[in-house]
């Protein structure tokens, strides 16, 4: 393990100002940072691990890329004590304009862009959460199953309540941009 004071240098960029962020090689596989996200001093992350351009990762966050990818789109916000791990042959992949919720756990699963993931909700290996679908806190979406797109699901194990609101939909989008500006004000404390 190799932690991180001041700088990590990788192909991306120069250098970023990670301070205590624990960023580990694990087999030859380093995470890989855009130039512009964020990640909180305190969140793991390890291994084959793909950060997008203004996505952040908040304050207790564990990222585990040791057996398979973990990849998070662009404008994503991973927020606090979340957990993403990947199992072999089930990757987890994270889309574009993201939220997963405070807690939660996305396990070998895919989030497809422009979704919400609520508040301890958990996803299991091979699931999919099809674009525009909201999984509501505290659900459970088994192995395997597939979320179809613009889809509102709760429960364990969740199950479809209705079909997403336009409204629904630009709640996601609000709550998106929300933390795109709020992790640009944390990395721009950070720098000082």
């Amino acid at each position: 393990m190799v932690r991180f004071w001041a700088t990590f240098s990788h192909p991306f960029r120069d250098s970023y100002p990670v301070w205590m962020t624990t960023m580990n090689e694990f087999f030859k596989r380093t995470p890989k940072l855009a130039d512009d996200c964020w990640i909180a001093h305190n969140a793991q992350v390890s291994g084959d691990v793909r950060i997008g351009n203004r996505a952040s990762i908040w304050f207790g966050a564990v990222m585990r890329g040791d057996t398979d990818t973990i990849q998070i789109g662009d404008e994503t916000n991973i927020q606090d004590l979340c957990c993403l791990h990947g199992d072999p042959g089930f990757p987890c992949l994270i889309g574009d304009r993201v939220t997963v919720g405070h807690g939660a756990i996305v396990h070998g699963a895919t989030v497809e862009s422009d979704c919400l993931i609520g508040i301890g909700a958990i996803i299991l290996n091979g699931a999919t959460i099809s674009s525009g679908s909201i999984v509501a806190a505290g659900s459970l979406v088994p192995e395997g199953k597939t979320i179809p797109p613009n889809s509102l699901v709760m429960g364990t194990p969740a199950k479809i309540i209705r079909e997403t609101t336009a409204d629904d939909r630009e709640k996601i989008t609000r709550g998106t941009k929300h933390y795109v500006e709020l992790s640009r004000a944390y990395r721009t404390s950070d720098e000082r």
